[in-house]
């Protein structure tokens, strides 16, 4: 059994694509981020930066102790690894997909978040930041559109954990308003994502469904929210450890 410790962002839907693909036994555990159910000492233990995605896996390969895994790139190597699948064990297949896979861990997915933010949260006035951040999302997709044009998956002819990563980052395109016609060979990659069976199934479970207030293009947070995700009872969080 493994515990997966959820929010359903970008990051832990890539989990959960995961999970559904090896046909891991897991159960979800669900958090409000929004309510700061990822701040209390007790998540701090699992993981000490208060971020969702993590697992613990009660039964791990080597049959010891529980093993916790946190970051949505180790996560998912950490899977790929213990199930044998989704990762080759060497050599170039290998090295390109954790070269895709960090690219998206570094890149595409802090970018695409930070463009998220200054539209959906921060104050009016924010040009300069929302221009900078969309422009460079703007350029990562142009980077990865390039390279479906010549690759049926992003690390080669198999899919990946690469793909996995990337695939739910499509969220972050519809907040910014981003359609992808102007990324044909993207577009296609995303569709034929999609249609995977497991992908299928992590998208209609009930208790991995983003509500609308992840998703909604433009945020209004209360105080108490704004503390949690942004402010004060972020900060705390770790300081109090």
């Amino acid at each position: 059994m493994i515990d997966l410790h959820y929010a359903a962002t970008p990051n832990g839907q890539k989990i959960a694509i995961m999970l559904e693909e090896i046909g891991a036994d897991y159960r979800v555990l669900p958090y409000d981020i929004f309510n700061g159910d990822q701040l209390t000492p007790e998540f701090g233990r699992i993981n000490p930066n208060h971020r969702l995605p993590a697992i613990v896996d009660q039964a791990p390969g080597d049959g010891g102790d529980p093993v916790t895994v946190f970051e949505s790139g180790a996560i998912l190597q950490y899977l790929a690894e213990k199930s044998g699948r989704f990762l080759a064990a060497a050599g170039a297949a290998r090295a390109a997909t954790l070269s895709w896979l960090t690219w998206q861990v570094a890149g595409l997915g802090p970018m695409g978040g930070q463009a998220s933010h200054f539209l959906r949260y921060a104050p009016a006035g924010q040009d300069y930041a929302t221009r900078r951040y969309t422009n460079e999302v703007t350029r990562l997709l142009t980077v990865l559109e390039k390279r479906l044009e010549k690759s049926a998956y992003v690390a080669g002819e198999e899919y990946s954990i690469a793909d996995m990563a990337i695939w739910p980052g499509r969220a972050s395109a519809f907040v910014m308003g981003m359609g992808l016609d102007d990324w044909p060979a993207t577009r296609s990659w995303f569709e034929r994502i999609g249609e995977r069976p497991a992908v299928a199934r992590a998208m209609a479970r009930d208790d991995l469904k983003a509500p609308a207030k992840y998703v909604g293009r433009h945020q209004k947070l209360d105080a108490a929210e704004w503390s949690n995700m942004f402010g004060d009872a972020n900060q705390a969080a770790v300081t109090r450890d």
